[in-house]
């Protein structure tokens, strides 16, 4: 059950943190950690484990970008951003750094909420299809992908990535040579269908090239289609 997830909520203004804690526990989530800086944040996560963390940008001993890049040490877990800083450049260093996601304030507690239930319900269904069906694994000239595993080898090397973009790359190795718009691809990678993150696709789709060794330039693996969306062409070789 999605409910039981472990969450940790970080931020530096208490309001916010039980604002967020209050609504979710409303919508019976009762596993929530709070923490207002970094230091506690590490702590909380040296602790335990969780299945989603949402983070604040401007917390007192650092900011949210470094300590996400500092999880990412040590966790795929879905990280969510919640922040005052608004421009996009905030938002592209938000998910560069590794977030899954990037909400910002003043925001409607009601839509972190259905983000939060999107996001773990996505996460939950990966892991039972994981565990009752033995996934198909891809294999291609320049890469091997493994999702039973979370296994993604380049050139005969293991290169790490995020649960999130693991999960993009099985949905394209699912999906060859189809073409699905940007807000196609976050409502079925995602979750939700919400209006305007494309930004979010975008930059889940430049890691993922740069860890497939595509060229970002003129990518020949996840081809941008101007004005229309995202195909996968498999490299050369078929898929096993």
């Amino acid at each position: 059950m999605i409910d039981d997830a472990n969450i940790l909520i970080v931020d530096d203004e208490v309001g916010i943190l039980k604002l967020l804690e209050l609504t979710l526990r409303k919508e019976h989530f009762t596993h929530i950690v709070t923490a207002t800086t970094k230091a506690m944040a590490l702590k909380a996560l040296a602790e335990r484990e969780f299945e989603l963390i949402l983070l604040d940008v401007m917390l007192p001993d650092g900011d949210g970008f470094a300590l996400c890049s500092a999880i990412r040490q040590h966790t795929v877990a879905p990280i969510l951003f919640i922040s005052a800083r608004s421009s996009d450049f905030d938002k592209l260093t938000g998910l560069s750094v590794g977030g899954d996601d990037y909400i910002t304030k003043p925001f409607n507690p009601l839509e972190v909420v259905a983000r939060v239930r999107a996001i773990l319900r996505r996460q939950h269904v990966y892991m039972k299809q994981e565990i009752q069906v033995e996934s198909k694994s891809y294999v291609y000239d320049t890469f091997t992908f493994s999702p039973n595993e979370a296994l993604l080898t380049v050139n005969g090397e293991a290169v790490q990535a995020t649960a999130k973009e693991l999960e993009l790359l099985q949905f394209f190795c699912e999906n060859p040579n189809r073409v699905f718009t940007s807000s196609q691809i976050y409502e079925l990678v995602w979750g939700a269908d919400v209006f305007g993150e494309e930004k979010t696709v975008t930059i889940h789709i430049a890691r993922l090239r740069k860890k497939l060794g595509d060229d970002t330039r003129k990518p020949a693996i996840i081809v941008n289609l101007r004005g229309i969306g995202y195909k996968f062409i498999p490299p050369a070789g078929d898929a096993s």
